[in-house]
C-alpha cells in the first residue's frame, strides 16, 4: 500500500496513571509506541528530551517536545495548541504526509504536511530537534525549522521564519505576539493584530540585510548576513556554558527572554534548581515599547501596563479604576466598564455622581478627540466631567487631552510623566457590582438565603449561564437535542459521557462548581448536549448528590435549561443538560453587540 504506515503510532489509552510508555532512539519501519493518558513519549538517546503527548486537562492532550530530566518538564515545541487532542487520538508517521494527528473518529487535527519523498523513520535528537529522515539519514523535515515559541542552542532560522507567543502561560494556542525574520532581512517583534509593516513593530533590528538568526552553543542569540558577519546581538550576557540547559522564548507577554536551568542539583554551585533568566529582556520595557495609537497595547482594552520589579521584569496588567477583568484566566485580555456610561442628554448619570481619579505618570496612547493648550488642571477636570464623551483626560505641561472609551494601549511609567484623570462613578445605586463590597444590602440578604442551599447554587449558575429568553436570535447551529423527558432524568455511565464529549474536548465554559463540555448523544451528530463535570465536594454522599439531582430535575421553567441526566460513578459527578446553541448570557451581555442599559434592567427584573 502506498500509504503504508511506516513508524510512529502513539495511541492514548486508558492505562493506569502510574504506567508510563517511553522508548529511546529511532522509530523505524514496523515499530510502534503505545502510550497512556499521562505521559506517552519517545526519548532522545540521552533521555534529556522527549516527544509525545502531554496531558493538558480533562481528556485533552498536546503533541509536544519537552525537557524530560527536569521537574518542570518544560515544553519547547508543540503541534496542536489550537486544537487539543481528545483521549483515544493517535499520531502516525505516514509515507505521503509525514506526521498526521487524528481523533478517535479519524478526523484530522494536525499534520506536518511533509512534501519530500523517501521518508523512512523519525527520531528525537539530544539537541531537542525532532526529525523526519530518509533511509540515507537525510533530514526531510524537523521541529527546528518550524518553531512554535522557543529556540534551543544550535537552532538557526532563515529568512521568512516566524514564530508566535502562546496565548497564556498554560494555554498553548497562538497568542497575540509574533517574532519574525522578514524577507527584507529585518528582525522584528509585532503585536499580531496590527498590520505587519515596520512602523508597527514594537522592536526591530533595522538591519534589512539580515539573513540568519542563530542560537549558538555558548548561549548567544544573534543575527548575521549572508556571509556570516554578525549584524546584531540579541542576547549576549555572560553565563556558564556547561552544566545548564538553555532556551530562548517569546513569552505570552510579548517579551523575548533567555533562561538557563541546572542539569542536576548541586548545593555547592549556589544555583537553585529552576529556570533563571540569564539575559536582558527584549524589549527592555514592554509597557513603553508599543507606540501604535489604535492597538490594544501590551495589556488589552481599558487596562494599563506597569513594569514588574522582579528579576524577570514581566509587564503587569491592571484594570483602570472603575473597570474589571473580562477574563479572570488571562490578565492581558482587557477589562470592561463597571458603571453606566455618561449619556449626552444628561439623563444618566448626573455630573454630581461622577468623579475623576488621579493616576500619575499614566497615559493611554489612543488619539485624543480634543486637545487644548495653556490650560490649568482644574479646567481640564471640569471640561472632562461635563463632556459625556470624555472617558479620561490627560494633563501634562499645561496641555489637556480628552479621550474616548475604550481606552487603548495604557501604560504607567515614570518616563510617561503627566497625570491621567479617569472618570468613575461615585453613586453605587446604578453601578454594576464589582465584587468589592459595594453591593446593595437587599441583594446581600437574598444572596445569603439562596447560597445556603447547594441546590439553589446550581440553579443560580444555570440561570446566569443559560438564560434563554434573551437568546432567541436566529442561529445556523444545530438545534438542542430532543429527548423524552416524561420518564425523568436518565443515568449515564462515565464512559458514555466521555465518548459523547470525545474525551471532554470542546469546553463551553467553567466556574467554581465545574467545567462544561459540548457533547453529542445518539448515532446522529446533531443531538447536542452540555455535560457539566462537577468539582469534587469533600464529604458529599451519593444520596445527597442524588437528592440534589432530583430537585433540579423536577424544576421546569422557560428560562432554565432542562436537566436530561446525570452520572454518579465512583468519584465522577456529572450533569447532562440540553445544549443551547446561541451561547451564554455572558456572551450576550459582554460580547461584540452589547444590550443597552435598559435591556439589562429588563433582564434583571425578569430574572427576579
Amino acid at each position: 500500500m502506498a500509504s503504508v504506515i511506516l513508524g510512529i503510532l502513539l495511541v492514548l489509552t486508558r492505562l493506569p496513571l502510574s504506567t508510563e510508555a517511553q522508548t529511546r532512539g529511532n522509530l523505524t519501519l514496523g515499530n510502534s509506541l503505545m502510550a497512556n493518558d499521562r505521559n506517552s513519549s519517545l526519548l532522545s538517546p540521552s533521555g534529556e528530551f522527549a516527544f509525545g503527548f502531554r496531558k493538558m486537562g480533562q481528556g485533552a492532550h498536546l503533541l509536544a517536545i519537552w525537557f524530560e530530566m527536569i521537574k518542570e518538564k518544560t515544553i519547547v515545541w508543540s503541534a496542536n495548541g489550537d486544537n487539543l487532542a481528545p483521549e483515544g487520538s493517535k499520531v502516525q508517521l505516514t509515507a505521503n504526509r509525514g506526521l498526521v494527528l487524528t481523533d478517535p473518529r479519524g478526523r484530522e487535527l494536525w499534520s506536518s504536511n511533509l512534501t519530500a519523498a523517501g521518508l523512512a523513520y523519525a527520531a528525537m535528537l539530544d539537541t531537542g530537534n525532532f526529525i523526519l529522515a530518509s533511509a540515507s539519514h537525510d533530514n526531510l523535515c524537523d521541529s527546528f525549522s518550524r518553531p512554535t515559541d522557543t529556540l534551543l542552542p544550535t537552532q538557526q532560522l532563515n529568512l521568512g521564519a516566524v514564530f508566535r507567543a502562546r496565548y497564556s502561560e498554560m494555554n498553548y494556542s497562538a497568542g497575540r505576539f509574533l517574532f519574525g525574520l522578514q524577507p527584507d532581512g529585518n528582525l522584528v517583534l509585532y503585536a499580531t493584530l496590527t498590520p505587519r509593516v515596520v512602523k508597527d513593530a514594537y522592536w526591530a533590528t533595522n538591519t534589512f540585510i539580515g539573513f540568519r538568526l542563530i542560537f549558538n552553543q555558548s548561549g548567544r542569540v544573534y543575527l548575521t548576513d549572508r556571509d556570516g558577519v554578525i549584524l546584531n546581538i540579541i542576547t549576549s550576557d555572560e553565563f556558564p556554558t556547561t552544566g545548564f540547559y538553555r532556551r530562548a522564548i517569546l513569552e505570552y507577554d510579548g517579551v523575548f527572554r533567555q533562561y538557563a536551568h541546572p542539569r542536576r542539583a548541586d548545593s555547592s554551585s549556589g544555583w537553585a534548581m529552576g529556570w533563571l533568566m540569564v539575559s536582558s529582556p527584549v524589549p527592555p520595557n514592554m509597557c513603553t515599547s508599543i507606540h501604535r495609537e489604535n492597538g490594544t497595547g501590551a495589556c488589552g482594552f481599558n487596562r494599563y501596563c506597569t513594569l514588574g520589579d522582579d528579576q524577570i521584569q514581566r509587564p503587569r496588567c491592571q484594570c483602570a479604576p472603575g473597570y474589571s477583568m473580562l477574563d479572570s484566566t488571562n490578565e492581558m485580555n482587557g477589562c470592561r466598564q463597571d458603571f453606566i456610561s455618561q449619556s449626552c442628554d444628561g439623563s444618566r448619570p448626573k455630573k454630581d455622581q461622577l468623579a475623576l481619579r488621579d493616576m500619575l505618570d499614566t497615559d493611554w496612547s489612543q488619539p485624543d478627540y480634543e486637545f487644548s493648550t495653556e490650560k490649568t488642571e482644574d479646567w481640564c477636570r471640569e471640561t472632562c466631567l461635563a463632556d459625556c464623551r470624555c472617558a479620561v483626560a490627560v494633563f501634562k505641561d499645561g496641555n489637556c487631552q480628552k479621550k474616548k472609551a475604550p481606552l487603548l494601549n495604557g501604560r504607567m511609567d515614570p518616563s510617561v510623566g503627566g497625570k491621567a484623570l479617569i472618570k468613575v462613578q461615585i453613586n453605587n445605586s446604578t453601578s454594576k457590582s464589582t465584587g468589592n463590597g459595594n453591593k446593595n444590602s437587599a441583594l446581600i440578604i437574598i444572596g445569603s438565603v439562596l447560597l445556603s442551599s447547594s441546590v439553589f447554587v446550581n440553579l443560580l449558575l444555570l440561570l446566569l449561564t443559560y438564560y434563554r429568553s434573551f437568546r432567541s436570535r436566529d442561529s445556523k447551529l444545530s438545534r438542542p437535542v430532543q429527548i423524552n423527558q416524561v420518564t425523568g432524568t436518565r443515568t449515564f455511565t462515565y464512559q458514555e459521557l466521555q465518548e459523547a464529549t470525545y474525551g471532554f474536548k470542546e469546553e463551553l465554559g467553567r466556574g467554581a462548581f465545574g467545567t462544561v463540555y459540548k457533547g453529542v448523544l445518539g448515532s446522529e451528530d446533531n443531538y447536542f448536549v452540555a455535560v457539566k463535570v462537577l468539582a469534587t465536594r469533600t464529604g458529599e454522599s451519593e444520596k445527597e448528590f442524588e437528592r440534589e439531582v432530583s430537585a433540579i430535575g423536577q424544576t421546569n421553567h422557560k428560562n432554565l435549561v432542562q436537566l436530561l441526566g446525570f452520572c454518579n460513578e465512583d468519584q465522577h459527578r456529572l450533569l447532562v443538560y440540553e445544549f443551547m446553541s446561541n451561547g451564554t448570557l455572558a456572551d450576550f451581555l459582554f460580547g461584540a453587540s452589547r444590550p443597552s442599559w435598559y435591556s439589562r434592567i429588563e433582564i434583571a427584573c425578569d430574572v427576579a
